[in-house]
């Protein structure tokens, strides 16, 4: 499993370089715009999408960008100046230099959570992309939480799928608004007479032997015979469980190596 999340988590990365052309995103209230006209400096303007979708130009008055793309909003200024004889033949040149109506939130195991702008068409990879890659604790299983008519949904996404799969759905497109939540990996705890206790990842279908082996193994005074397992049952009480080797380890178990006293 951890060589699938290292594998994935290079896919992701090589992802970052696959951008795709801001001119293919739409605008939308808050996003910040610099509008030049070509040969007409007294033109040039920095405005800020409104509430409703509207900028107010020179000349033209308050002009509808939202929805638009960049090059889409530029031939409707053109055109609105042209029409009005306001210039003739005008090439205007629109760039967004804040994009605030096309962002989605990427929080949680990566290493540089925060928003980021959907700019076109972005699948799941392309944003934790953005985000920096998957960190150490990065669960293989992501929460996509998408608000829609006035409702809110939650689907779980795992990562490994998409590394396996060659059906590009399993990679899903994402939308402004999209919260994107990585969870720390579940883990287990062990101590006493082994070489590195600690808290580990928990891997899947993973033994007590294999729980002792990421531990270092048993220390020069520890016995197999002295393994037990602290886990909460189903009222959150705290049982003290003999185990077996080949037990498989639950999330969040504690295990213990007693010291042998022969």
């Amino acid at each position: 499993m951890k060589k699938i999340l290292m594998s994935l988590c290079a896919v992701i990365m090589l992802a970052a370089g696959g951008a795709v052309s801001a001119n293919d995103m739409q605008l939308g209230p808050g996003d910040m715009l610099k509008i030049s006209v070509y040969g007409n400096p007294d033109m040039n303007v920095e405005t800020r999408v409104n509430d409703v979708g509207n900028i107010s130009y020179p000349l033209v008055g308050d002009v509808q960008v939202g929805g638009l793309t960049p090059n889409a909003a530029e031939r409707k200024i053109a055109g609105l100046l042209e029409s009005g004889g306001f210039i003739r033949k005008p090439h205007v040149n629109l760039i967004v230099t804040m994009m605030q109506s096309q962002q989605m939130s990427v929080l949680g195991q990566v290493n540089k959570p925060g928003r980021f702008p959907v700019d076109g068409k972005r699948s799941l990879t392309d944003i934790l992309a953005m985000a920096g890659g998957l960190n150490a604790e990065a669960d293989e299983t992501v929460t996509l939480i998408r608000s829609q008519d006035g409702k809110t949904t939650k689907k779980q996404i795992n990562l490994t799928d998409i590394m396996r799969s060659t059906d590009a759905a399993v990679n899903p497109d994402l939308q402004p608004g999209d919260v994107i939540y990585v969870d720390r990996a579940p883990r287990f705890y062990i101590y006493g007479e082994v070489q590195r206790p600690g808290s580990y990842r928990l891997e899947e279908n993973m033994d007590i032997l294999q729980a002792l082996s990421v531990g270092g193994g048993l220390s020069p005074r520890g016995t197999d015979r002295g393994v037990r397992v602290k886990r909460r049952d189903e009222n959150g009480e705290m049982q003290i469980i003999n185990v077996k080797q080949d037990d498989h380890v639950k999330v969040n178990d504690v295990i213990y190596v007693k010291e042998s006293f022969f």
